[in-house]
C-alpha cells in the first residue's frame, strides 16, 4: 500500500463513522463509493450498524479491505425487510455495478431453452433464446447451443416432432427430407392426424418432464400392438424410436438415475484463481455443463466463493429445487431462503457425502479441476508472450492491456473504425469497441479514418479519467499499417499529450504474405521477426482478430443499410406506400428527384402523402414553386 493509501485511511473511516451516526440496526445492502460515485464493495447484513462499524477496526482488517476503507468517500444503504431480500438485492447490486472489491460472477451470456409451442395445431419445437413471450413450453436452461441441439435431435429421432418455422409448414406441398430420414412426421402434408401428432406432443412433454419410463412402456405396448396386427413395419419404426430412447437414457454418472431437477455446482482452487463447473440436470438428462472463473476471489474461503457465485448465478435464472454442491457454502441456509424467496418455492442445497449425488459432484469437481488446469497453462503461455513482447518493444513491464485498432469500408461507404482488446487472459471481447466514421472522409483515406477514431476513443477516455487511474489505458497500441497508419496515430496522441503510450504499426510485406510483415515504432527502424517466432504468430492473431471485428462490423452495417431506405423515415409513408413508391419510381433515388405531380400521380399516393414526401426530400421549397 503506498504513503498516499495510508494517509486516506483514516478519512475513510472518519467517512464511515459518520454513516454510522444516521445508519439503522435494520437488514440492508451498503454501498462503499469511490470519489468519482463508482461502488466500491455491495454488502448485506442481518444488522447494518453491527456490519459496518468493523469497518472502523483496522487492525481486524486485511490489508485488501484497508486499501477498500482508504478509497471510500462516501456510503449509502438500502433496508429491506430480511437478510434474505437484502441477500438477493446484493447479488442484484453486484452484478449490475461490477464493484472492485466484490468476488464477481462474469456471466453476461444468456442461456439457450428449448421450446415446444402452445400457439399452433401441430406444435413445433425449437431452441429459443431470449425474452419467454410466445405462448407454449419451455424447458431448460442448457448449458450451451450444441446441448440444446442434440435435445432437438433426439426429439426428432423419438417423437418425430417437426423443427421447421410456421411459414415454412403452411407453405409446403411435399414431405421434407427430415421426412425421408425419419426424423419427422410431416404434419405439415397430413401424412398424421392432429390427434395423432397431439400424441407425439403429450409423449414429448412426459419425456422431458422426466417420465421417460412411462413413455418407454407406450411405446413398447404400441410396438406389440402393431406386430400384433402385422404391421411389421409400423412395429419396426415404433422399434427404432424405443431404441433413440434408450440411447439417451443411458445411466452413468452424467446422467444419474437419482436425479430428476438439480444443479451441480463445484469449485476448484489452484494457484490463487478459483473454477466453478455447473452441470444442469433437467428431466433426469444432463443439459451440458459450464466453466466459471470468478475474479478477485484470490484469497477467499471456499465457502465465500460458492455463496458470492450462487446469489450472483441464479440472479437472472431460475433456480432448479435441489442445488448439489463441492463445498458448503457460507450461511447456506440463508442462502437456501433466499433462493426459495426469489422462485416461490423451496430450494435446497446439499453437500452429498455418498452414494451417487456424491459420484456426480465428484465428476464435477474432476472437470473443474481440469479446467483450471488448461487456464493456468494458458496464462502461463500468455504470460511469457507478452514478456517476450515488452523486451521486443522496449516496454517496461508485460503489457496488461493491448489494443489494437483496424479500419474497414467500400469506397468509404459504412465506413468503420474498431478496437479490439487483449491481455493477459487473452482477447476481452466486453471491451471490444467499434466507430462508425462520422466525418466526411474521402474514399479510401484510411488515415483520416484512424485520426477519427484514435481522437474520438482517447479524447472520451481523457475527459472520464484525467488521471489515468483506471485500468481502461493501454500498455501498448498496436495499429494495422505502415509508416502513415502509425504517423496519423502518433499526431492524435501528441495532441492530447498521451505521447507516453507505446505505438506499433504492422504493416503485411510483399504481396501481403502473412509471416513477412514489418513492424513500425517511432525512433525505431522498420524491422522484421523470423518467420517462426512465437512473438510474431502473437502479433499475427492480434492483427487478424481486429481485421475479423472490423470486416464483420462493416458488413453487418451495410446488410442493415441494404434492408433501409430513405423512405422509411418519411412521415406518414408506411410499408403499403413505400411498397407502391418502390414500385412506381424503381428506387428510392429516383423518389427523391421526382417532382410534386410525379408523386401525386404514384397509385394510392394520395396528394397529402406526396407534398409530404416532396417535402422531406425538398426543405424550405415551396409547394407553389413545383
Amino acid at each position: 500500500m503506498t504513503n498516499g493509501d495510508k494517509a486516506d485511511i483514516p478519512t475513510g473511516v472518519e467517512i464511515i463513522l459518520k454513516a454510522l451516526e444516521t445508519m439503522p440496526g435494520n437488514p440492508g445492502v451498503y454501498r462503499m463509493l469511490d470519489a468519482k460515485g463508482d461502488a466500491l464493495y455491495v454488502g448485506k447484513a442481518r444488522n447494518l450498524k453491527k456490519r459496518v462499524v468493523s469497518y472502523t477496526q483496522l487492525a481486524r482488517l486485511p490489508e485488501r479491505l484497508r486499501r477498500m476503507v482508504a478509497a471510500t468517500a462516501t456510503m449509502e444503504i438500502l433496508t429491506t425487510h430480511t437478510e434474505a431480500e437484502a441477500l438477493l438485492l446484493e447479488a442484484n447490486l453486484i452484478k449490475r455495478l461490477q464493484p472492485r472489491y466484490n468476488i464477481l460472477l462474469r456471466d453476461d451470456k444468456s442461456y439457450p431453452w428449448l421450446m415446444l409451442s402452445e400457439d399452433h395445431p401441430f406444435p413445433q419445437i425449437a431452441k429459443h433464446r431470449g425474452a419467454q413471450v410466445r405462448r407454449g413450453s419451455y424447458w431448460g436452461p442448457f448449458a450451451s447451443v450444441w446441448s440444446v441441439n442434440q435435445t432437438v435431435q433426439a426429439l426428432q429421432r423419438i417423437f418425430l416432432l417437426r423443427t421447421c418455422a410456421d411459414t415454412v409448414f403452411a407453405n409446403r406441398t411435399r414431405p421434407c427430407l427430415l421426412f425421408q430420414i425419419k426424423r419427422c412426421c410431416a404434419p405439415c402434408v397430413g401424412r398424421v392426424s392432429e390427434a395423432e401428432y397431439k400424441t407425439l406432443v403429450d409423449q414429448a412433454k412426459a419425456f422431458l418432464s422426466g417420465k421417460s419410463g412411462a413413455v418407454r412402456q407406450e411405446l413398447a405396448a404400441a410396438m406389440e400392438e402393431a406386430a400384433g396386427h402385422l404391421e411389421f413395419e409400423r412395429a419396426a419404426a415404433i422399434r427404432d424410436r424405443i431404441r433413440g430412447l434408450s440411447h439417451i437414457q443411458g445411466t452413468d454418472v452424467i446422467n444419474p438415475a437419482s436425479l430428476t431437477d438439480a444443479d451441480v455446482i463445484a469449485l476448484h482452487q489452484e494457484a490463487g484463481q478459483s473454477c466453478i463447473q455447473v452441470f444442469f440436470i433437467r428431466g433426469g438428462r444432463n443439459n451440458g455443463n459450464r466453466s466459471f472463473f470468478p475474479s478477485q476471489a484470490r484469497d477467499a474461503e471456499p465457502g465465500a466463493v460458492l455463496s458470492a457465485f450462487i446469489a450472483q448465478f441464479y440472479d437472472d435464472k431460475p433456480a432448479p429445487q435441489l442445488i448439489l454442491l463441492s463445498h458448503e457454502a457460507e450461511e447456506p441456509a440463508l442462502l437456501a431462503e433466499a433462493l426459495s424467496l426469489k422462485a416461490g418455492r423451496k430450494i435446497t442445497l446439499l453437500v452429498p457425502q455418498r452414494g451417487e449425488k456424491h459420484d456426480v459432484v465428484q465428476h464435477a469437481q474432476t472437470n473443474a479441476r481440469e479446467a483450471l488446469e488448461r487456464k493456468l497453462a494458458e496464462t502461463a503461455g500468455q504470460g511469457k508472450l507478452l514478456a517476450a513482447l515488452a523486451e521486443l518493444f522496449g516496454l517496461p513491464e508485460p503489457p496488461k492491456r493491448i489494443e489494437t485498432y483496424d479500419n474497414s469500408h467500400i469506397m468509404g461507404t459504412n465506413a468503420y473504425g474498431v478496437m479490439v482488446v487483449a491481455g493477459p487472459e487473452g482477447f476481452n471481447k466486453s471491451a471490444y469497441r467499434k466507430f462508425a466514421i462520422k466525418s466526411a472522409i474521402t474514399p479510401g483515406d484510411d488515415f483520416g479514418m484512424m485520426r477519427e477514431v484514435m481522437r474520438r476513443r482517447f479524447t472520451r477516455t481523457l475527459a472520464e479519467d484525467p488521471g489515468r487511474e483506471s485500468e481502461n489505458w493501454p500498455d501498448l497500441v498496436l495499429i494495422d499499417g505502415g509508416a502513415g497508419q502509425l504517423s496519423a496515430a502518433s499526431a492524435i496522441m501528441a495532441e492530447l499529450g498521451l505521447s507516453d503510450i507505446p505505438l506499433v504499426g504492422i504493416a503485411k510485406g510483399p504481396d501481403r504474405d502473412a509471416g513477412r510483415e514489418w513492424f513500425f515504432m517511432a525512433g525505431r527502424e522498420p524491422f522484421q521477426l523470423p518467420p517462426r517466432d512465437a512473438v510474431l504468430y502473437f502479433l499475427q492473431r492480434l492483427r487478424d482478430e481486429a481485421h475479423r471485428f472490423a470486416i464483420s462490423t462493416h458488413r453487418n452495417a451495410r446488410s442493415k443499410k441494404i434492408t433501409t431506405s430513405e423512405l422509411d423515415d418519411v412521415p406518414g409513408v408506411g410499408a403499403a406506400r413505400k411498397k407502391a413508391l418502390l414500385l412506381h419510381f424503381g428506387a428510392a433515388r429516383d423518389v427523391r428527384g421526382a417532382g410534386l405531380k410525379d408523386l401525386e400521380a404514384v397509385p394510392g399516393i394520395n396528394r397529402a402523402t406526396a407534398r409530404a414526401v416532396y417535402a422531406y426530400f425538398h426543405p424550405g421549397v415551396r409547394m407553389e414553386e413545383t
